[in-house]
């Protein structure tokens, strides 16, 4: 019986306490310290911080002696510290390598960090160099740190390849293109700071004017604007990789291809111009037609002229056709 309450339902000792209403007090007690402590003055265990930091020509003359190797180990633990994308004058202030070295350290570290080969890739994002977890890796990272992947829904896509493609851009032009209401999926993109304000157009009422910000490149691992993909390169990808962005993007009416396709591509402005081209030379085929077809009546008209008798009157408008006169043995 006692073996019973010691261990039964829901984990309480015979106290009737929980375990981990227990760790809670402890964890309380502990928060308190030790009263025989209370009146003593912590001591000062942090060790003065020195006057000023190294003269960077200084550092950069103890640069110049660094090994290759050194030089490239020196890159890649700025990189494993940066939180965000480092541009190359951050990494040569911070270590007084010349830029000519940098670059090539990060060449060397690029080949070293790529994918299918390390679990850790470095790109080149936001004009600067950043460590990222593989692709192939992304599943077990995101288990690891329980988050969900991000994805955003067609209308957000929608937007931001409009305000990508065609920046500066104002709100009635995004909703012009798009066909509908944009408003609240602009205000969830500048929370998201994927968009940011550029200022304002100069035309009557002033509207605000839209771009891209750093974040937005970070975001899809793009270097610059210049690296966005056109068109043709969507219509390049293999099967399997259309299939797969057809799955992870949630099904709409429209798709980003079509998005791409009106704002950037010039093959499809060049087949929009065959196609007004070919509706300018029908039309001038009709009215060709309906010209032949006029002097074809004309034509006939003066034939039946021709061959009316002199002394018969012409027919007026709207009088009842004059029947013909008898002819043959009954004709008196």
């Amino acid at each position: 019986m006692s073996g019973e309450n010691k261990g039964g339902a829901g984990g309480r000792g015979a106290a009737g306490v929980s375990e981990s209403e227990l760790r809670e007090l402890q964890r309380a007690e502990e928060a308190k310290g030790d009263p025989a402590l209370d009146e003593v003055e912590a001591a000062r265990i942090d060790l003065p911080e020195s006057e000023k930091d190294e003269p960077f020509e200084k550092l950069a003359a103890a640069a110049r002696r660094l090994s290759p190797e050194r030089a490239r180990a020196a890159v890649e633990s700025l990189l494993f510290l940066a939180e965000k994308p480092v541009p190359v004058d951050e990494l040569r202030a911070a270590t007084g390598l010349e830029a000519v070295r940098v670059r090539k350290a990060l060449d060397e570290l690029s080949g070293h960090y790529r994918e299918g080969v390390s679990g850790v890739v470095l790109h080149e994002v936001a004009g600067g160099w950043q460590l990222r977890t593989a692709p192939d890796s992304a599943p077990f990272a995101r288990r690891f740190l329980r988050v969900k992947p991000q994805r955003l829904t067609r209308a957000a896509l929608e937007t931001l390849a409009i305000v990508a493609y065609r920046q500066p851009v104002t709100r009635p032009e995004i909703e012009d293109i798009r066909g509908v209401d944009s408003g609240a999926v602009v205000k969830a993109l500048l929370e998201r700071r994927l968009v940011k304000i550029l200022g304002k157009k100069e035309e009557p009422g002033r509207p605000i004017l839209y771009g891209t910000s750093k974040e937005f490149l970070e975001f899809f691992a793009l270097k610059d604007l210049a690296s966005l993909p056109t068109l043709r390169e969507f219509h390049e990808l293999s099967e399997e990789h259309r299939e797969i962005v057809e799955k992870e993007a949630p099904p709409e009416d429209r798709g980003l291809e079509g998005i791409v396709a009106e704002l950037s591509d010039p093959a499809t402005r060049a087949a929009l111009e065959a196609g007004r081209a070919e509706g300018d030379a029908a039309l001038d085929d009709l009215e060709r037609a309906m010209r032949d077809a006029d002097d074809k009546a004309r034509a006939a008209t003066a034939a039946l002229d021709a061959a009316r008798p002199a002394d018969e009157p012409e027919p007026q408008e709207g009088a009842p056709p004059v029947p013909p006169a008898p002819s043959g043995p009954g004709k008196p």
